[in-house]
């Protein structure tokens, strides 16, 4: 049954101050559904770092935050002004699934193990849990933890920032949750990742630190800036890339714990979410409206988002058609970017 539309909201109290932060420095869902609506395009379509946008006509003041490609074919997305989980086809098909739990303020999401969504409930203290049927589990953690960035691991569990007591969750297959703390107070644990040898590594916002949890449960800090204010963070060629707005930078860190940091040409760029690329490359939302691509090498270039700025770039992920998919947070939409040239614009 479709759902209804939402009024608009206001954006949930961490997302602004993120976006601040940023500027400065077992129920089944109805679902509602749309047709892909006004697309807005940049530049000509067959080329790399061409844009195409997919307005959420379904559901306005929607807040689309963090976006993972599912075992179905589609891009899953969480929805934080509308409590909301999205799902878009890469025709741009768009359906809604209502989150039991009311102002829950999903915000980041990622495929499990099991074949379904998992993702974090940072308002309502919870992790979620959907099926590619729309089906959606709620999974309560103690009052206060606000998750707010999960990723899976091969052994099937499901790793977390919790940045609400300053610590890293995991939940295992059977259920049990374990917390981690952080040894640096009020770091501010905002993204999660699993690296390539076991360990998982976070960003602490706050703390101006990259976390690295080893098999052992020990937690290790390595230090950046004090305001460079690491936010995303994901495995890729010698080591984990990361975002820091604050130095206007990407960065890399390998194991050993040493960081190069590639400044990127815009001023002010504010680099949000980076996710690996079919390229080799690593891609990167930027809050000033571009999509940035760096090689491993360091090498960055920069592409315009129709809307720019005003609709502000966050989260990205490479979606099954070998292009990158992001979220616009303020802009109420789901871009697509093209990645590898097509055919007939190579000859």
């Amino acid at each position: 049954m479709p759902g209804r539309p939402r009024p608009r909201r206001r954006a949930p109290r961490l997302i602004t101050a993120l976006v601040g932060a940023l500027v400065g420095a077992t129920s089944m869902a109805a679902p509602a559904r749309a047709d892909a609506g006004d697309v807005g395009h940049a530049g000509d379509a067959g080329h790399v770092g061409d844009v195409t946008k997919y307005p959420i006509t379904t559901t306005a003041g929607s807040f689309p935050a963090g976006i993972t490609a599912g075992p179905d074919g589609a891009l899953w997305f969480a929805e934080s002004g509308v409590s909301m989980i999205g799902r878009i086809t890469t025709d741009g098909t768009v359906t809604d699934y209502d989150v039991p739990t009311a102002d829950s303020s999903p915000l980041d999401i990622t495929r499990g193990h099991d074949g379904a969504l998992w993702f974090t409930e940072v308002a309502a203290d919870k992790i979620g849990r959907i099926t590619t049927k729309g089906q959606i589990t709620e999974f309560p953690l103690p009052n206060g933890t606000g998750p707010t960035g999960i990723t899976g691991t091969p052994d099937g569990a499901l790793w977390f920032t919790e940045d609400g007591v300053n610590s890293i969750g995991r939940r295992a297959p059977d259920g049990t949750v374990t917390q981690h703390p952080i040894p640096t107070p009020k770091s501010g644990p905002y993204r999660i990742a699993a690296g390539p040898d076991g360990t998982v590594w976070f960003t602490e916002t706050a703390g101006g630190r990259i976390g690295r949890v080893g098999k052992d449960g020990r937690i290790t800090e390595f230090r950046l800036g004090d305001s460079d204010f690491p936010f995303d963070i994901t495995a890729g060629p010698g080591g984990m890339w990361f975002t820091a707005p604050g130095a206007n930078a990407v960065g890399r860190i390998t194991d050993a714990g040493k960081i190069t940091k590639f400044p990127l040409p815009s001023a002010d760029a504010g680099p949000d979410g980076i996710t690996p690329g079919p390229d080799g490359s690593l891609w990167f939302a930027e809050q000033s409206g571009r999509i940035g691509r760096v090689t491993p090498a360091g090498v960055i270039t920069e592409f315009p988002v129709p809307g720019g700025a005003d609709d502000v770039p966050f989260q990205i992920t490479a979606g099954p058609d070998r292009h990158l998919w992001f979220t616009e947070l303020i802009g109420n939409a789901i871009g697509r970017v093209q990645a590898t040239p097509d055919q007939e614009s190579i000859a």
